[in-house]
């Protein structure tokens, strides 16, 4: 006996959720404690400039992961693309396609070429053997993605630029909290890059950090951040500005006070999706190791239509409908992106397991903002789908082609 499908929002029922459900709505701990604090900055009247705040944002974040070196900057973005200058990497840089475009986009600005690599299925992070082959005269470093807040393979990817003679550095934008081998992430490599914004688990308003144990590294760092200024009057090195606010620096300095309360509200909202997915068929909820640090910040799940009949794509649009914002990360690859796209028209040949991946991942919404009933309610939705898959389809098929023919 097939389900009501007039009850979806998508063919004229009405949406299950009256405001809308985001993949990222940001965290926030005490609103009282956070205003105290810009109140503080406000009679201080010192907003930026390597503030009392940054410092101390700066000192608590090196302490957490680890490592002699913080550097705070405006966004991680900016970070990435200044420690890429730091690093003094030319040519090309290999990096995966299945990541955010800011990871290419901060070469191809600085005149960079990323060389795009395929990724291995079940970690969806640089499969090490890619990198290898990938690998030219003109390569100067490797870029890793800890993806999902999973590790790469740090070993195998260390090991690869020390015997080739380039640079390691690794964008920890998802992996803020999380560990490698038991060693917490940012400490590898030359340097990594933290993002910190809004739609992190852990924020500060807009913001980013390269973490590293490399003394002269982050001595230049940050004096590129700061135009180069070494002193008042004294620029010594090409820079520009990423410094960043007081502001910022409160919000993370609050939010660090609530890791911890995050952290297991995304535990908890990951472990009921997983019950509540689990009875679903062809559907694949992405697995964390229970013997690493996570911080469960992405809810990740591989679609088979094969099996559900339905497409991921189908599935999106359906839930969009009911004001479920979930998302296809990260469609359709930063190598089918313009400039991208132009310049390495023929490049998706080699990346296969990414090809296959833009067309399978669905990331759902979780965080402190998203309940139990939110969860519940939203999988409910999916499992109908799901047990009428064939007819879902049909349906969505007639309402494209009469919609077309109007």
């Amino acid at each position: 006996m097939h389900d009501d499908l007039s009850r979806l929002a998508i063919f004229g029922g009405v949406p299950s959720f009256s405001e809308k459900l985001h993949v990222g709505r940001p965290n926030i701990g005490n609103h009282e404690r956070l205003l105290a604090r810009i109140g503080d900055i406000l009679n201080r009247r010192w907003l930026s400039n390597n503030g009392p705040c940054v410092q101390e944002l700066e000192q608590r974040i090196a302490e957490l992961a680890g490592v002699r070196h913080c550097i705070a900057m405006c966004n991680a973005t900016v970070a990435l693309e200044i420690l890429i200058r730091a690093l003094g990497l030319t040519g090309e840089v290999v990096v995966p396609s299945f990541t955010f475009i800011a990871t290419a986009h901060a070469l191809q600005w600085q005149g960079i070429t990323p060389v795009f690599c395929d990724v291995d299925p079940k970690t969806h992070n640089l499969d090490p053997k890619r990198v290898a082959q990938a690998l030219t005269p003109r390569t100067s470093g490797i870029i890793g993605v800890h993806l999902w807040g999973r590790a790469c393979d740090v070993a195998a990817l260390s090991e690869i630029a020390s015997a080739r003679g380039v640079k390691l550095i690794f964008d920890a934008a998802h992996a803020f909290g999380c560990s490698y081998r038991g060693d917490t992430i940012g400490r590898f490599g030359d340097a990594e890059v933290f993002s910190f914004h809004a739609t992190k688990f852990f924020n500060s308003f807009e913001g980013g950090a390269v973490v590293t144990n490399n003394d002269d590294l982050a001595r230049k760092i940050r004096l590129m951040m700061n135009f180069g200024f070494a002193g008042y009057d004294d620029v010594v090195e090409l820079g520009t500005n990423g410094k960043m606010t007081e502001a910022c620096a409160a919000m993370g300095l609050e939010n660090l006070l609530h890791l911890t309360d995050f952290v297991q509200t995304n535990r908890n909202n990951y472990e009921h999706y997983r019950r509540e997915l689990a009875r679903i068929p062809g559907l694949s909820l992405l697995r964390f190791d229970e013997q690493e640090k996570n911080n469960y910040q992405y809810v990740v799940i591989e679609v088979d239509e094969n099996t559900t009949r339905v497409s991921r794509d189908q599935l999106v649009e359906i839930l969009w409908a009911e004001n479920v914002l979930a998302r296809r990360y990260f469609y359709p690859g930063c190598h089918r992106m313009e400039p991208y796209r132009t310049q390495f028209p023929d490049v998706a040949a080699i990346l296969p397991e990414t090809e296959r991946l833009v067309q399978r991942v669905l990331v759902v919404p979780t965080g402190t903002a998203v309940t139990s009933d939110d969860i519940t309610r939203l999988c409910g939705i999916v499992e109908m789908v799901v047990r009428n898959g064939a007819e879902v389809r049909r349906r969505l098929e007639q309402r494209r082609t009469s919609g077309a023919a109007e």
